[in-house]
This record gives structure tokens, C-alpha cells and sequence, in this order.
């Protein structure tokens, strides 16, 4: 096949006139581009299937490292789970039943006599149900001095109860046969008791009723 082609004498509109040698040229040419336009469309959309593949890659390794973590702290996770519950019951039991609440207000009571106190108000409240317990409030007025006080609120804190004291205020206890000094102090003893299974249902239902009455 001759290929020497004098391209000034190929009429382009006219291509089946053209030697063999031409045509064999432009069809070649013409294969080549189809192939190249084939393949980079291809290969576009392989591309984009491997950027998918590869950023799915990724995040399954990061969620298949964070289960492996997790699986390799199982035991310690468990051993954390068991202290918990340990911990947890042991703040529980400090908590009253509702046929022990009367004698820890005796208790309360007992305290502040023994520190010297002189109980001028002694008034529990009515229970505030909480989601687990409910709140036991006592208001309290007694007189005394600075370091009967601090007895008092040592003792409170010694209980194997828990019972704590909020909004505290002292002042002058004006008294005019008040001839020792004595100071007066108010405070809202708090104690606490857990809820049996009833109350527990008994004090989800009021919170839906309060929440529902808020909308």
C-alpha cells in the first residue's frame, strides 16, 4: 500500500474518492477516537464507582475499629457496668422506705437535741415524687449557738441516712428573756426515700399528666 498522500489533492467533501491508502487513514483515526472517547467514558464512571467504593471502604473501617474497641473492652466495660450497680444499691439502701421515714425524723430530731439544740419549729412537708424517690422536706427552727449549729449539721451528715440542709440562715434571736445569746437558725432539712414499683408508676403518669397539661 502506497502511503505517501498528497493532502492538497484530497477533496474532503468527497472521502470515498480518496486513495485506499487515505480512507485507511481516517478510519483509523476514526477507530482510535471511538476507542478513546469509549474508554474515558468508561473509565469516568469506574472512577466514580471507585471513589464511592473507596469512601465506603473507609467508613466501615472506622466503624469496624470502633466495634473492635469496644469488643476488646467488653470485659472492662462489663467490670465498670457491675461496679456501678454495686455503687448505685449502696446509695440506694441509704435512701428510707416509707415505714422508716418516721424513725429517721426522730433521728433528725434526736440530733439536734443532742447537740443542745432547742427546736422552736419541727414541720415536715408534703413529699415532692421524683422519677426513682421522693423528696421528704422538714422545716426547722432552732436556737442555740454558733458551734451547737456546726454539732448539728456534723451530726445530719453522720446519719447513715442521707439528709441534707438548704437555705440556712442565722440570725439574733430578739427574745427579751433571750439572756444567753442564743442565735436563731431556719433551715429545709432534706431527706430522701425511694419509691416502691406502684409509686414509681404513680409518679410517671402525674409527670405525663403535668407535661401533657403545659402543651
Amino acid at each position: 500500500m502506497n502511503l505517501n498522500i498528497d493532502i492538497n489533492n484530497l477533496d474532503f467533501n468527497n472521502i470515498g474518492s480518496w486513495p485506499v491508502a487515505g480512507r485507511a487513514v481516517v478510519i483509523g483515526l476514526l477507530c482510535i477516537a471511538i476507542l478513546v472517547l469509549g474508554y474515558y467514558l468508561d473509565l469516568s464512571d469506574q472512577l466514580d464507582t471507585l471513589k464511592r467504593a473507596e469512601a465506603k471502604e473507609l467508613t466501615l473501617k472506622q466503624a469496624f475499629e470502633t466495634k473492635q474497641a469496644k469488643a476488646a473492652n467488653l470485659d472492662a466495660y462489663r467490670a465498670q457496668m457491675e461496679e456501678m450497680k454495686r455503687t448505685f444499691g449502696a446509695l440506694l439502701q441509704q435512701l428510707p422506705g416509707k415505714t422508716e421515714v418516721a424513725e429517721l425524723l426522730v433521728d433528725v430530731s434526736h440530733v439536734g437535741i443532742q447537740s443542745g439544740l432547742e427546736f422552736e419549729l419541727f414541720k415536715p412537708l408534703a413529699e415532692k415524687p421524683k422519677d426513682f424517690y421522693a423528696e421528704l422536706p422538714i422545716e426547722l427552727r432552732v436556737l442555740g449557738r454558733y458551734h451547737e449549729f456546726g454539732n448539728f449539721a456534723s451530726g445530719i451528715a453522720a446519719l447513715p441516712r442521707i439528709v441534707t440542709l438548704h437555705d440556712l440562715t442565722i440570725s439574733t434571736n430578739k427574745k427579751k428573756e433571750n439572756s444567753n445569746n442564743e442565735l436563731t437558725m431556719s433551715a429545709t432539712a432534706k431527706t430522701y426515700r425511694y419509691l416502691d414499683e406502684d409509686e414509681k408508676s404513680d409518679a410517671k403518669q402525674k409527670q405525663r399528666k403535668k407535661r401533657r397539661g403545659r402543651k
